[in-house]
């Protein structure tokens, strides 16, 4: 925010420098023909209700904030706090306010004369310019900010750039590995407690190559790292001074992104979801609307998984494994079909999303759909009270699995003899 700020105060500067020097190039009188006298009230009304309008857009933006935060989940208002135009557009007010005091200073030292004047109008009409698209675009984006719809929308845009990303290196540029080291390897723990924010796979391998180790990676970006949990595995002479320097590839924070942690965008739609179906608010729909999103996500996830295979291995010092797609659906139907489980529309919608990620998809993703729609489908038949609800819910589960189940093998039809 503040590089754009900046960039609005060197061009008042910039515009104060040519206006003095202009004053010897351009023709007097002609800056009192177009009408450039009057850029000093231009200025000073620029100047007021800039500061006006900054004023109102950042409280509606701490507003937006508080909201997301108590009707989505506090995991979510990071995303809104980082999104880049309410940054863009706070910048550039406050840029040109700036912009306006600069040149108001400027013509108060009577530096300009008719033509340097002409400089500044030039000038200041431009910014005008910008402010009012600034303006219209804010117009559309407060009206929308911090709703739970635009903040549901905005989860899983980060989620799917963050899986997207992971798809294109699902080893992060390290060797494939299955996630279970040789018995002749040493353990190193973490010395903090925290999540794991990012690893550096790079530095790894250069440490490995320099000490002849071979490296093999524990954990993924969001794990919580403990000083009794193992974050990789080392085959090798190892000595402190490389576990240090190993440990120092690993960033731990006190919370997780959704940069390079896919699994976390899950998280925070399912939070978004299981409040949704809270006494306190009791909106099914939200949580319905969530489960869609998932969906899609899920979905996008199994075609980018199955599309993209281990590219070279950049790092052959470093094992690593890729996302297990059971530790994905963990994260969005174990709290929202546990939540949810005394709500038939919600079951409902939950068994056809199973269905939705059981056909045309590779056999993990089925494996998984399949088995968290049976658990979906006891649990709420041990939640519902009423037998024609349990009933139903039986009736459209079935349906869903043979609709399923059709999809996945093909049917033969049988030709005229």
């Amino acid at each position: 925010m503040w590089f754009r700020s900046t960039l609005y105060g060197v061009l008042g500067v910039a515009t104060a420098l040519a206006g003095a020097g202009a004053k010897f190039v351009l023709p007097e009188g002609l800056a009192t023909q177009i009408g450039a006298d009057s850029v000093g009230n231009i200025l000073g009304i620029l100047a007021a209700s800039m500061l006006t309008v900054t004023t109102f857009a950042l409280s509606t933006m701490v507003a937006a904030y508080g909201s997301a935060s108590t009707n989505a989940t506090p995991r979510a208002s990071r995303l809104l706090i980082e999104d880049t135009r309410a940054q863009g557009t706070l910048a550039t007010f406050i840029g040109a306010f700036l912009f306006s005091i600069v040149g108001l200073i400027a013509l108060s030292t009577g530096i300009y004369g008719d033509s340097g004047r002409l400089v500044l109008f030039g000038a200041t009409i431009a910014v005008i310019i910008v402010i009012t698209v600034t303006l219209l675009r804010a117009i559309e984006q407060f009206s929308r900010f911090g709703r739970l719809g635009e903040t549901v929308d905005l989860v899983e845009q980060a989620t799917l750039k963050s899986m997207k990303q992971r798809a294109e290196e699902p080893f992060l540029g390290a060797t494939p590995y299955s996630g279970v080291a040789p018995s002749s390897t040493v353990d190193v723990f973490a010395a903090d407690v925290g999540h794991v924010e990012h690893i550096d796979v790079q530095r790894l391998n250069t440490v490995a190559e320099q000490h002849q180790l071979i490296v093999y990676v524990n954990c993924q970006p969001g794990t919580f790292a403990t000083p009794n949990r193992a974050l990789l595995s080392v085959w090798g002479t190892l000595h402190h001074d490389q576990k240090t320097q190993l440990l120092a590839a690993f960033t731990i924070g006190g919370s997780r992104r959704i940069e390079n942690d896919p699994r976390y965008g899950l998280v925070v739609l399912a939070e978004i979801g299981v409040r949704a179906l809270s006494p306190a608010v009791n909106d099914p729909g939200t949580c319905i609307t969530v489960i869609g999103s998932c969906v899609r996500l899920l979905l996008k996830w199994d075609a980018l998984s199955s599309g993209s295979e281990a590219k070279d291995v950049q790092y052959p010092f470093v094992h690593m494994a890729q996302l297990d797609v059971d530790d994905l659906f963990e994260d969005v139907f174990a709290p929202i079909s546990t939540d949810a489980a005394g709500s038939l529309e919600v079951n409902i919608r939950l068994q056809k999303a199973f269905a939705a990620l059981s056909a045309g998809c590779s056999s993990t993703t089925r494996q998984a759909a399949r088995r968290y729609a049976d658990l979906s489908l006891e649990r709420a038949l041990q939640t519902l009270r009423f037998s024609q609800d349990r009933d139903k819910l039986r009736a459209i589960a079935s349906v869903e699995h043979k609709r399923a189940k059709r999809a996945v093998v093909p049917q033969t039809v049988a030709g005229p003899n």
